[in-house]
């Protein structure tokens, strides 16, 4: 059973229904634990699962004899959260039902020690902590109150399949028109939420940079991302990026595209991809823009460099618009770098990041076998 209590919609969320699919077809009956009425439960009823639904996290505490006789009568015997603050009704059922085995999955990346006895009570009930990058396991292994081979990291993985390049180029045209892109421009695009962590700022900054230094270079910025809070996005800092924009004199050279439901075929109209998060704990978007086979430029900071290095992209600090600029620049000249760039990444993730190999190793660890 996946459970997740949240009312948000993010990574974390999307991560249940994402690999529910893959774990059935790899043999595993999936169950969801969710907060009624939530996204996490249209996404798991989506997934072809119907949850058990709470109306509060408070509810769920205190129907946990509920809960244990579902998980009696469909012999569950793996429970898995997303949410640290789900945690303490995970812990509750494996101390009430001996056996359980329980995991959970840092998707956020802790930021201050986790060592009180509350703590120390919930993580010595898991079974397995998994970690999604290196860089997230180093912290989880000054956090957390888990002996080292109790804390595991497993990279997240995506079915390639919707990000192979197959658009007719008629199709391909009109998608780069309705992004704003013009005909003879290299499309610099950075998809994600529009939020201050996420980046932008320097992007913009950069981007204007790069006017300055490669004037001769014809090239169009592409913001993919919801424009407001219930699409996830920031809207003051929506508002705040759109002046600067404005201020530095590339209304006519950035476009803010909105959400977008199809971004694997929205990465189709895309030239480079630049992902300049101060503090991912992995990248998803990253390996999406890989399996695309785009040149990914990212923040060389947080969990980005254990996935791009020289030979798929580039790499930039997340504080310095200069070194953005050089980076973007040397890419937009040079059509054949982007492609051996974007043909390297597509092999890595075929290599080191598909959907299959994250919940292959996963369901090993459900089954109790020793890691690979």
């Amino acid at each position: 059973m996946h459970l997740c209590l949240s009312d948000g919609w993010g990574g974390l969320e999307m991560y249940p229904a994402r690999i529910i699919p893959e774990l059935a077809r790899q043999g595993w009956e999936a169950h969801g634990l969710a907060l009624d009425g939530s996204r996490v439960a249209e996404s798991l009823v989506a997934a072809g699962v119907t949850p058990l639904t709470m109306a509060s996290r408070g509810q769920a505490l205190w129907r946990v004899r509920r809960i244990l006789a579902y998980l009696k009568a469909r012999e569950i015997e793996v429970v898995h959260c997303h949410k640290s603050s789900d945690l303490r009704l995970g812990a509750l059922l494996a101390s009430l039902r001996p056996g359980l085995r329980l995991f959970f999955t840092d998707h956020m990346g802790v930021t201050r020690p986790k060592r009180d006895p509350y703590h120390r009570w919930a993580y010595g009930r898991l079974t397995r902590l998994f970690s999604i990058s290196e860089t997230t396991r180093a912290r989880n292994l000054r956090a957390f109150p888990l002996p080292p081979e109790r804390i595991r990291r497993l990279y997240l993985g995506i079915d390639p399949a919707p990000y192979v390049a197959g658009l007719p180029a008629d199709e391909r045209l009109a998608l780069r028109a309705d992004l704003g892109v013009p005909e003879d421009a290299v499309a610099i695009g950075l998809p994600g939420r529009i939020t201050p962590g996420k980046g932008q700022r320097v992007w913009v900054e950069g981007l204007a940079r790069l006017v300055d230094a490669r004037p001769e270079l014809a090239w169009h910025g592409v913001l993919i991302g919801g424009l407001a809070a219930d699409e996830g996005s920031n809207a003051a800092f929506v508002a705040e990026l759109r002046d600067r924009v404005a201020a530095l004199g590339l209304s006519e050279r950035v476009h803010f595209a909105g959400f977008r439901g199809d971004l694997p075929r929205c990465l189709q109209a895309l030239d480079i991809v630049c992902v300049p998060s101060r503090n991912e704990a992995f990248g998803l978007t990253v390996i999406e823009a890989m399996a695309a086979a785009r040149p990914v430029v990212g923040a060389d900071s947080g969990a980005i460099p254990e996935l791009v290095d020289a030979s798929t992209g580039r790499l930039a600090a997340p504080e310095d618009p200069e070194a953005w600029a050089e980076a973007l620049g040397e890419l937009v000249a040079d059509p054949a770098l982007q492609y051996r760039l974007g043909q390297a990444g597509r092999a890595r993730v075929l290599e080191a990041f598909t959907l299959e190999r994250h919940v292959r190793a996963l369901v090993g660890e459900y089954a109790g076998e020793p890691a690979a």
